[in-house]
């Protein structure tokens, strides 16, 4: 049956995308004749506010049913239940990260937003613990109780799951909670949470059904059993629920009439209280008394996790034998032959295997020859692929030694996972291939080239776009366009406007046959060479006038080729140009259409936001934007372009800076400085030191800033000479500008004017408003300073004449720190323009207003005595990161002494301003200093709570 996701069709053969298996993902259906345990579920109830719950016992213990059924009894008393079933194939990082992510996006798709667009697995332990942080932030938003279920997590070995288990445990915001069920030992410490009484521990022990419990179950059973019989029972299996139902099926299938007293004693006498003895005697009394095609049917279907009438029909290569299929699977359900419904739809009923019992089938279907076992996968693979799930097609499908038919079902599905923004899933599927098919595909070797894109790999997308130029022939012009918007798409992130200029013309026109989201990430890429050319208009018609891309006969409207990622860059044109209340009208549009999209258009919802950022600092509206961007610093920082980084990073820092917290303003200035130095990125690096020298002389920080003013000096002296005319230097005039700054800070005044007219003048050659604005005001704070009063008022008013019409508060009074003075001047002057003279009143009270909230916010001026009542308990290691941070460590430092890393000290920083009601660490540092700490470790800590970690 032809079916979509997100409004995107999905044709049955052609766009198979459900690339996990969703029953993993579905809290398992409670089955009949199921012994209530009241006890044991009251007392998990009871624990509700424990960190971890453990269910820890050998197989058919009934751990998942006890689990199955606590969760739904949690789920109305506030608590939102995420499930996950692992397998022995779940055991990569790739693979479990994008159940964990799928499992919690069930509960609500905000939640993993971010964590889906990092993909941690790329980048190494670093980038994992970003994903996790931003993970367990979206956690902290949601406002239910959140409850993860891990089921058999013992098939979990892998050492960078485990890392990355511990870490979401130690980072668990209050409202998460973890249950595991296990047939082993943890493989991984709850220590801490142990300490804390934090853990809810149910052992073998408790899993074992009472004399009670098993006369119960063996009635629901059977319908009725003498209690001789029940306590004989209970006894051979130690009330190991498993060995109860394998004695009951194979007393039904023997018993004739009522049973009598004693019957069970003569009839059982093996023991049976483990997995093999379990095998053993079900293969004696269970397999061995299956009508041959019973177990035919059984062994074949043990190849796969789940499987449905229609699979069955499939694997017994009889299309006809559907119904029969289902009436036989249904009933060996109801004869509790160890078979169990695990999903069911309006179209199909998924039933899935006891583990025992797959064992045991398990053993069979590896006895079989090779061939025979080959045919079934095949099978198998082809069924799964016609009905949509492509992550068992591909699994089947090289274990019947079709890597072909693997590399075939990945390039089928790759545009749509690619359109539907799935890009971590759909790197995921590409390195499941073997190595030698992907090279033997020339598209797949493309997206493993785009996807070396989104994870920063440019060194190896460079190579795999080299090795591809050598090996696609001349003539094939779908193939070259390819090649060359990629080759684009590698040089805008590598911020290299002249590499983009010599391609642009080759991918401008595309060919008939090109794929469409290519080419609308063609057109995309000539809107920003536009943009960076000065052409505003022109890329703004690149988008606005763009024919609608259409895939699988759906307009392309999410994804970073959509056309809301486009009227982002269409807002950015109006931005970059000066006009911020255009721009802020474009960026509120696609967030309202994104938020309508849902995930499929989270990546435009994310660019929008940071350029909405830029907008709202600019109204001065700083709160606003920190809170809708600090976040989610850490996914622009990883998968994003550069100018939006660059937008993030400098929006923070200044949004920081007017809410008075100056150490973490100029930290996010350094935190660029480090991810341009790291991808070498010049433009977003001038624009750091150049902020970060504004900043550092606001402090007074001559030495400083004056380093930063030479490096940027070297910056300009290497590119500008040979950056071609047309195109505007941001880098330039970051150099100038910050040029202008130096010499106002130190008295040259003459030199400042000497710089600011050149200046002027090249920024309104190419039509940068906004940029002239801010050097306008910067010149009329130089005129009146030289005593040329009536030229300097002429430069104010002209300034505010334009600012007004751009919807400018910040740029006018942060181009110096006498900005405000002067248009104190005009707000008071009768004589000026009244409109003008309003504008300027307005700028001056919301910037006033701003500085009345700040002190507050940053809990300065609170008295001693209540402050210290009110200073909330930190855990032992929140307590050790407030000690350094008293004595004036950096975070750097801070994760040096105590052998963290650094993300784990700022997630730790977060907490410690979220307990203490504060945005940053100054305004932490004010409400700490408030306090008489005495001297000495030990009077520093007798101010806190002495717990580990919560």
């Amino acid at each position: 049956m032809p079916e979509s996701i997100n409004g995107v069709a999905l044709p049955n053969e052609d766009g198979a995308v459900k690339s996990l298996i969703d029953t993993k993902l579905v809290t398992p259906r409670l089955g009949r004749g199921l012994v209530p345990r009241d006890a044991m579920l009251a007392r998990l109830t009871q624990a509700r506010q424990c960190r971890c719950f453990v269910l820890i016992g050998p197989a058919g213990y009934g751990k998942t049913t006890t689990l199955a059924k606590w969760c739904r009894a949690m789920i109305p008393l506030g608590y939102d239940v995420a499930w996950l079933t692992l397998a022995p194939e779940d055991d990569r990082l790739p693979t479990w990260l994008s159940y964990l992510t799928s499992s919690i996006s069930r509960v609500s798709p905000a939640i993993a937003r971010d964590t889906e667009q990092l993909g941690g697995f790329q980048g190494g332990e670093e980038a994992l613990e970003r994903t996790i942080v931003a993970l367990v932030r979206g956690i902290a938003r949601h406002r239910r109780e959140l409850l993860l279920v891990f089921d058999d997590i013992h098939h979990v070995k892998d050492a960078s799951i485990l890392s990355a288990l511990q870490s979401l445990i130690n980072y668990a915001p209050p409202n998460l909670h973890f249950a595991f069920s296990s047939r082993s030992p943890l493989p991984f410490p709850l220590e801490r949470e142990r300490a804390e009484n934090g853990v809810c521990e149910i052992g073998a022990s408790e899993l074992r059904f009472s004399a009670e419990e098993s006369a119960l179950f063996l009635s629901a059973q059977l319908g009725s059993i003498d209690s001789d019989s029940a306590h004989h029972l209970h006894v051979l299996t130690d009330g190991w629920a498993a060995g109860l139902q394998v004695f009951s099926v194979a007393w039904k299938r023997r018993r004739r009439g009522a049973p009598t007293p004693g019957a069970a004693s003569a009839f059982f006498q093996k023991q049976l209280r483990d997995s093999r003895a379990f095998a053993v005697y079900f293969e004696q009394e269970v397999l061995q008394r299956l009508a041959p095609e019973e177990l035919d049917l059984l062994i074949r279907v043990s190849a796969c996790d789940r499987f449905c009438a229609a699979l069955c029909a499939a694997l017994l290569d009889n299309p006809g034998a559907r119904d029969v299929s289902n009436e036989l699977l249904a009933r060996l359900e109801a004869d509790n032959l160890f078979i169990s419904t695990v999903d069911r739809n309006a179209w199909e009923t998924w039933y899935g295997l006891h583990p025992l019992l797959r064992e045991s089938l398990s053993e069979h279907f590896a006895a079989w020859d090779y061939e025979a076992q080959r045919k079934v996968h095949a099978i198998a693979s082809r069924w799964f692929r016609a009905h949509g799930h492509v992550d068992e097609a591909i699994h089947h499908a090289l274990r019947a030694g079709e890597p072909e038919q693997a590399a075939a079902m990945v390039e089928q599905c790759a545009q749509t996972l690619f359109v539907l923004g799935d890009r971590a899933k759909l790197m995921h599927l590409v390195r499941e291939l073997p190595a030698a098919q992907v090279e033997a595909s020339v598209r797949l070797r493309t997206w493993m080239a785009r996807m070396q894109i989104y994870w920063r790999e440019f060194v190896a997308c460079a190579a795999t776009l080299d090795a591809l130029d050598a090996d696609v022939p001349a003539d094939d012009a779908c193939h070259r366009f390819t090649i060359d918007v990629l080759r684009a798409a590698l040089a805008v992130q590598r911020d290299n406007v002249q590499a983009v200029e010599a391609l642009g013309a080759r991918f401008a026109a595309p060919p008939v046959d090109a794929d469409p989201a290519l080419a609308a990430g063609g057109r995309l890429i000539l809107t920003w060479l536009a943009m960076r050319r000065g052409e505003y208009q022109r890329a703004r018609d690149l988008q606005f006038d763009a024919p609608v891309t259409v895939i699988d006969d759906a307009p392309l409207v999410g994804s970073i080729v959509g056309s809301l990622y486009g009227r982002c860059f269409a807002g950015l044109a109006y931005a970059l140009e000066g006009s911020m209340t255009q721009a802020e009208q474009v960026y509120r549009a696609v967030l309202r259409d994104a938020d309508m999209g849902g995930k499929v258009c989270a990546e435009p919802a994310n660019l929008a936001a940071a350029l909405l950022g830029e907008v709202l600092v600019e109204r001065n509206d700083n709160r606003t934007a920190r809170d809708l961007l600090e976040e989610r610093a850490d996914v622009y920082e990883q998968v994003s372009m550069p100018d939006c980084v660059l937008r993030v990073m400098t929006t923070l820092s200044a949004a920081h800076w007017n809410m008075g917290l100056r150490s973490s303003a100029i930290g996010y200035l350094e935190r660029l400085e480090k991810y341009a130095r790291h991808l070498e990125l010049d433009r977003p690096l001038a624009h750091s030191l150049a902020l970060q020298v504004t900043r550092l002389l606001a402090n007074g920080e001559m030495e400083a800033a004056h380093a930063r003013l030479e490096q940027l000096a070297e910056l300009d002296a290497r590119h500008f000479p040979d950056s071609p005319a047309e195109f505007y230097s941001e880098l330039h005039v970051a150099a100038h500008g910050t040029q202008v700054r130096w010499c106002l800070a130190t008295g040259d005044i003459e030199q400042a004017a000497r710089y600011l007219s050149p200046l002027i003048d090249y920024c309104r050659s190419h039509g940068r408003q906004r940029d002239e604005v801010a050097l306008l005001m910067q010149h009329a704070v130089v005129l009146a300073r030289l005593g040329r009063v009536a030229a300097a008022r002429g430069e104010v008013l002209e300034a505010l004449q334009r600012g007004h019409r751009l919807g400018l508060v910040r740029t006018l009074v942060d181009a110096d720190p006498n900005a405000a003075a002067l248009l104190g001047e005009i707000a008071q002057d009768r004589a000026a323009e009244p409109v003008v003279a309003f504008y300027a009143e307005r700028i001056l009270s919301r910037i006033a207003a701003n500085d009345a909230r700040t002190p507050l916010a940053g809990g300065a001026n609170i008295h001693p005595n209540r402050a210290a009542r009110d200073l909330p308990k930190f855990s032992q290691r929140e307590t050790d990161v407030v000690r350094l941070l008293v004595e004036a460590f950096t975070a750097k430092k801070i994760a040096r002494a105590l052998g963290l890393s650094p993300e784990t000290v700022k997630w730790h920083l977060a907490n410690i301003y979220g307990k203490l009601g504060v945005s940053g660490r100054d305004a932490a540092l004010d409400r700490l200093r408030d306090i008489d700490w005495g001297s000495g470790p030990g009077v520093v800590r007798a101010k806190f709570d002495t717990k580990p970690n919560e």
